[in-house]
């Protein structure tokens, strides 16, 4: 036996060699590091979303912003595709440095809350698409690192009071909210519309359009949300249901989307008969005498189908047609009485 003092080193290799005397402590230590990672629970904030609410409020915010992307269709002339990413709870503070700097944050309003107030961000990205198609720009948009200017917030607000007001609509059956929109802030710092350690619940929406990738982020504390996280969760079944004033709402926006689509008109005369000299003497700016009199009748037709009966007129200098009846008259037809652009 060799009487040389063991290092650190050879001790630690022997003590973890799992065999022998006394062998068994350190591997017993070293499987309990191995297995799962103890997550922290800060009993401060407690979480608050569960599975069965969580799916709740993804189909509340999934319905926000399938409603979002049909009425944004309608403003901004494009494809746009936007799609709810996530619904988290997360202190305020937490959120607040999540944002970019400068941001394009709104403070929303609580009514009858005692002061409450949420937060509607905008990514730059899709602020500065908003701004673009509003002023009537149609190419890719131009993202420049400064905040926006005031004109350019107004513009933006259009946005922000309609967020608020589907956010309205889809916490009625739980929470009533008296929602208004209020100041706009660019420096995520100067946010203060509730404590910093106050637990909030942010909605991210995600949002495809014109080349770029953007999130709009709506946070709500909890505070005004009580009522929901306290009930029992049967009222969450509603929200698979439609109501009367979404069904209108949509309704109405599906009319004006069909009323500004654009539809090829064109009028066809009656059949005439035509010799075949006359057809090969024809040039350019020559006049062809058909033979059909003025008060007879025409057809008019809708991308290539046959729609209505109409009579030859003129508005102007302009030749027209006068709609008298539709071809196939459906429930309710009327025939319209004006002179149509040809």
């Amino acid at each position: 036996m060799s009487s040389e003092t063991l290092s650190q080193n050879e001790i630690d290799a022997l003590l973890g060699m799992g065999g022998g005397k006394g062998g068994g402590s350190r591997p017993r230590q070293a499987a309990r590091r191995a297995g799962p990672e103890v997550q922290v629970y800060d009993f401060r904030r407690p979480h608050r979303v569960s599975k069965e609410r969580l799916r709740a409020l993804e189909a509340m915010y999934g319905r926000l912003a399938k409603s979002l992307e049909g009425w944004l269709i309608g403003r901004l002339r494009g494809q746009l595709e936007l799609s709810l990413q996530s619904v988290e709870q997360f202190s305020f503070g937490e959120f607040v440095l999540s944002l970019p700097s400068p941001c394009s944050s709104y403070v929303i309003d609580i009514g009858d809350s005692g002061g409450q107030q949420g937060v509607i961000d905008f990514g730059g990205e899709f602020a500065f698409l908003v701004v673009d198609r509003l002023f009537g720009g149609s190419g890719p948009p131009v993202v420049p690192e400064r905040a926006l200017s005031t004109i350019e917030r107004n513009a933006l607000r259009v946005v922000a009071d309609r967020i608020t007001a589907l956010l309205a609509e889809i916490w009625q059956d739980h929470v009533q909210l008296d929602l208004s929109v209020g100041a706009f802030e660019s420096v995520p710092e100067i946010l203060q519309v509730v404590n910093r350690e106050d637990p909030v619940l942010v909605a991210n929406l995600e949002i495809a359009a014109a080349g770029i990738q953007s999130l709009v982020s709506i946070c709500m504390p909890f505070s005004v949300l009580e009522k929901f996280f306290a009930g029992t969760g049967k009222r969450s079944v509603k929200i698979a249901t439609v109501s009367d004033r979404e069904r209108a709402e949509t309704r109405g926006m599906t009319e004006r989307l069909l009323r500004g689509t654009q539809v090829q008109l064109g009028v066809r005369l009656p059949e005439f008969m035509l010799p075949m000299r006359d057809l090969a003497a024809l040039q350019v700016g020559g006049v062809l005498a058909t033979g059909i009199s003025a008060q007879t009748e025409v057809e008019v037709r809708v991308n290539g189908e046959r729609r209505f009966r109409a009579a030859q007129g003129r508005v102007g200098t302009r030749l027209a047609v006068r709609i008298i009846e539709p071809i196939e008259a459906g429930p309710g037809g009327t025939a319209d009485s004006s002179y149509q652009e040809q």
